[in-house]
């Protein structure tokens, strides 16, 4: 009987391979690292890219389920939810998403997607670049290295409480920030990209040998 496990990433533009016109993004690496090494057999591992740019988490409530349901494997389903780059900008001296809504609404995204599967993980946010920590954009958001931490602890916080996975990439690409990150600040650029995809090619050997 053929098994297929289905790999949905939930996120942001960053999720979606923003800035990124060599590899197409950490996302889409990974989709094609998993075709390359898939064994020989009638099963498969297919990944979805399903990145929005400019999303929240309070966007993202709003099509989690329908998009849940329309990509929900009888076998396994593996999610990965990245967001908060969005939710923590500043315009006109408020947060888009405060740390308040940003815990319920992610404790709410991981409560949902526990309802489709049983490997759930948070991606946090990324370190911005120095030219821009606290520097208005042109389209008027504000943006802090000091609430990435704020923010990246809440989701650390979440996936304890849910005892679920949490990927770090913001210590992997911190140290070396301004190499990895685009001229934007806020995006990875391609080695950057890379880089992210590299920390998660472990895991995903992991769900392709679930498959044999």
């Amino acid at each position: 009987m053929k098994k297929i496990i289905y790999g949905l990433f939930f996120g942001d533009s960053i999720t979606y391979g923003e800035y990124d016109g060599v590899f197409g993004g950490w996302v889409d690496i990974l989709k094609r690292y998993a075709l390359q090494n898939f064994p020989e057999s009638n099963n498969e591992l297919i990944l979805f890219n399903l990145g929005i740019g400019g999303e929240t988490s309070a966007d993202f409530l709003k099509r989690i389920n329908p998009e849940m349901s329309a990509r929900n494997s009888a076998e396994k389903n593996v999610i990965f939810l990245g967001y908060g780059a969005n939710d923590l900008a500043m315009k006109e001296g408020a947060f888009l998403v405060n740390e308040e809504d940003f815990k319920k609404n992610m404790s709410e995204a991981v409560a949902r997607a526990q309802l489709f599967s049983n490997d759930i993980f948070l991606v946090n946010i990324l370190p911005f670049s120095k030219y821009i920590d606290g520097v208005e954009s042109p389209n008027g958001k504000l943006r802090t290295n000091e609430n990435v931490l704020i923010y990246n602890q809440i989701l650390e916080d979440i996936a304890t409480e849910y005892s679920i996975g949490f990927v770090d990439f913001y210590s992997a690409l911190c140290e070396n920030k301004e190499i990895f990150l685009s001229k934007d600040g806020v995006h990875p650029n391609e080695k950057g990209y890379e880089a992210m995809a590299y920390i998660l090619k472990p895991l995903m050997d992991k769900f392709i040998r679930m498959t044999l």
